[in-house]
């Protein structure tokens, strides 16, 4: 069996800004509320947190402050992936140099890659570093997908030790764990997949859920763990519909409108991602009041 990087809830954390750049006065303020409020990880510089838009030197920034703000009371991974092998290899040794717990790294998009491709792009990450690497498989993002067999040959890799899984595929994520056993982790992608995955065998979650539920979210695995399978399902089933209008647009433009609800200054999301629509925000603002979130 290999190591668990965690177990329970990671928050895909937001990254707010400002015109001149990153706004780490705010960035600390939601770091600090998501470890009083039991989150087992924060992954920084992933989907949720724009590091598309981020330049290389606003990544190592934000990567070293949040290390460093975080001090080991939690898991620091790093969204570290790339479409260029050689920068993802940049990126994940400068997360470890600085302490990073873990990384978590995207598959290639854009110029995508085979299955043969993925396997030698993983290959010399993990070579290059000895921290774990989760694998980031979401397909309707990178247009690749991480395919089973492909999976159980990277398990086979000492630090590649687990996949989030956001192919929304649940026959795909039963293939994988059948496959891969004990050698691979597997966290849901998917916060409307929570529940699926962990009866599957799954470890937890990766959510944008927890950005503003860091406690519920957190609860979600740990009650479903300790056998409290009904409530998990009744505490999963409650939330579906605001985890469907933190979805309602593209990930995170409806997040970063949530957050500056609860009170947070989060701005709105850096082109070519744009203010969440009014018909949207109507909706959010309807489905937190009804959590007691504002």
């Amino acid at each position: 069996m290999k190591e668990i990087i965690f177990e329970g809830c990671g928050t895909a954390i937001a990254t707010p800004f400002t015109k001149d750049g990153i706004n780490f006065t705010e960035f600390e303020r939601l770091l600090e509320d998501q470890i009083k409020n039991k989150i087992d990880a924060i992954i920084i510089c992933g989907t949720t947190g724009e590091s598309s838009t981020m330049s290389k030197d606003e990544k190592k920034e934000l990567i070293k402050f949040a290390i460093e703000k975080i001090n080991k009371r939690t898991k620091a991974i790093i969204g570290t992936g790339s479409n260029n092998t050689k920068e993802a290899v940049e990126m994940s040794k400068y997360a470890e140099q600085v302490g990073a717990d873990g990384l978590l790294v995207v598959t290639p998009y854009y110029n995508k890659t085979t299955q043969k491709g993925l396997i030698e792009h993983y290959k010399t990450i993990a070579s290059s570093v000895k921290i774990p690497i989760i694998m980031y498989s979401v397909p309707s993002r990178t247009g690749v997908n991480i395919e089973p067999n492909t999976c159980l040959e990277l398990s086979k890799i000492e630090n590649i030790v687990a996949i989030k899984e956001a192919s929304g595929d649940l026959s795909q994520v039963a293939k994988i764990a059948s496959l891969c056993k004990g050698n691979l982790c597997i966290y849901s992608g998917n916060d409307d997949q929570i529940l699926p995955v962990l009866s599957l065998g799954g470890k937890g979650v990766i959510s944008v859920l927890s950005n503003i539920m860091p406690e519920y979210t957190h609860d979600i695995v740990k009650k479903y763990l300790e056998g409290e399978t009904a409530k998990a399902t009744k505490m999963q089933l409650e939330v579906i519909e605001l985890i469907n209008s933190l979805f309602s647009e593209v990930n995170p433009i409806p997040v970063k409108y949530a957050l500056n609800l609860m009170g947070y200054d989060f701005g709105t999301p850096r082109l070519p991602l744009v203010e969440l629509s009014d018909i949207n925000k109507e909706k959010i603002k309807e489905l937190m009041k009804k959590q007691g979130l504002i």
